[in-house]
């Protein structure tokens, strides 16, 4: 079952990943890592990695906080979300691949 935009495209390369990291900075987006156990009902609840990261600037440290959740939370799915508050609606979002 598939679920999103993104899972029907193969696996990001780290360099797409920064890429896209870069670009949802360069708007102006509020960067957040969330992840969810591999195999739950598509559209079921994410899970909030500590805060968002409200005003970062650096594509390493939102890189950074996402392999710290992959690590912490092994076989999970990890995604990076750019929230765009400006339309208060969601402005992006980076599924990481599998470890």
């Amino acid at each position: 079952m598939k679920s999103g935009t993104f899972s029907y495209l193969p696996p990001m390369t780290p360099q797409q990943v920064r890429q896209q990291v870069e670009y949802l900075l360069g708007r102006g987006w509020s960067p957040a890592i969330e992840h969810t156990a591999a195999g739950r009902v598509p559209g079921s609840y994410w899970s909030m990695w500590k805060l968002p990261l409200f005003g970062e600037q650096s594509a390493d440290r939102v890189i950074a906080e996402a392999e710290a959740c992959r690590k912490a939370n092994p076989g999970h799915l990890v995604r990076v979300i750019g929230y765009d508050n400006r339309r208060q609606t969601l402005g992006a979002e980076i599924p990481l691949a599998h470890a």
